[in-house]
């Protein structure tokens, strides 16, 4: 029996989409001449911070586009600024160090349904390249990013750090309390590393869908539960269709998008330069924000056609 032939796409807005591309390459896009650099008083006894949050934040953001030391990204943000014509202090190396550790995420607004997802970054180790060559040579560690994407604005909604050893499933419930309370959660599509009780009542806690497929060993839980009853109809539904209707069925391929979202955050670079935990945290934070800024900046709409 022969293949069915390839699906064929076609980009419908390459003249929108070129300008976005450019603009993301353009340096004073990430400057804004109203952005409350000096950081404001909080009548608090002690040393003034003297830059705000967002200021710093700029700067790890250039840190991180240009793949920077500390000391040459203190450099950059000086020229940037005399470039933009704006008299502003530059915090030193060891100030982004230091606030780095400090620096608080601000979360994206909006309706959503969620695609969820991890994947591993290296911190410590040789490269692809050296280890194919040469072999491995000294320790390599390695971290978790677990995800949760909008599919509708491809801005990742939710983001936890975890140590390499960690399971998937014992994250979403904290990815799910990421978002707002009073923010509707349509369906949260994973995969069936994901199949366990805690997930499948976190997710119908948010009174949402969950699209995960059962294990391929999976059977029917004994409790009465309202989580014990959802997946029950999962695993009714794919016995009597097939896994491959059901998947179609239900949209779950549309988890792909997902996994097409960490090689964006893998070109950042293939590996992490904060060492300690905290600071790690906010740099995995500020690549999302990167990528979720290039999305407002425009992305391709891709159209089936053949």
């Amino acid at each position: 029996m022969s293949k069915p032939p390839l699906a064929r796409y076609r980009t419908t807005n390459w003249s929108s989409y070129n300008a976005s591309l450019r603009e993301q390459g353009s340096l004073l896009v990430w400057v804004d001449k109203d952005m409350s650099w000096r950081a404001p008083r909080d009548g608090r006894t002690r040393r003034p911070a003297v830059f705000s949050d967002a200021a710093i934040q700029f700067c790890l953001s250039i840190k991180i586009l240009f793949k920077l030391p500390l000391r040459q990204t203190s450099g950059m943000v000086a020229s940037l600024l005399k470039l933009a014509g704006l008299d502003w202090p530059v915090p030193d190396f060891s100030t982004l160090c230091r606030r780095q550790k400090t620096l608080a995420y601000r979360r994206a607004d909006g309706p959503l349904n969620l695609l969820v997802d991890s994947t591993g970054i290296k911190f410590l180790g040789d490269g692809e390249w050296q280890v194919r060559k040469h072999g491995v040579q000294g320790r390599r560690q390695w971290c978790k990013v677990h995800f949760a994407m909008d599919p509708t604005t491809s801005d990742i909604r939710a983001v936890e750090f975890t140590p390499s050893r960690d399971g998937d499933s014992p994250v979403l419930p904290d990815l799910l309390g990421q978002v707002p309370e009073d923010e509707q959660i349509g369906t949260v599509t994973a995969d069936g590393a994901y199949d366990t009780r805690r997930c499948q009542t976190a997710i119908l806690a948010r009174k949402a869908i969950p699209i995960i497929p059962i294990r391929k060993n999976g059977r029917l839980w004994k409790d009465d539960s309202p989580a014990a009853r959802a997946r029950s109809e999962t695993l009714r539904a794919t016995r009597y269709y097939g896994r491959a209707f059901w998947k179609r069925w239900t949209g779950y391929h549309a988890r792909s998008r997902i996994e097409a979202k960490m090689r964006c955050l893998n070109s950042f670079g293939e590996r992490i330069m904060a060492r300690d935990p905290d600071r790690q945290t906010a740099e995995i934070h500020i690549r999302i924000a990167l990528m979720n800024r290039f999305n407002a900046l425009g992305t391709a709409e891709i159209v089936r056609v053949a």
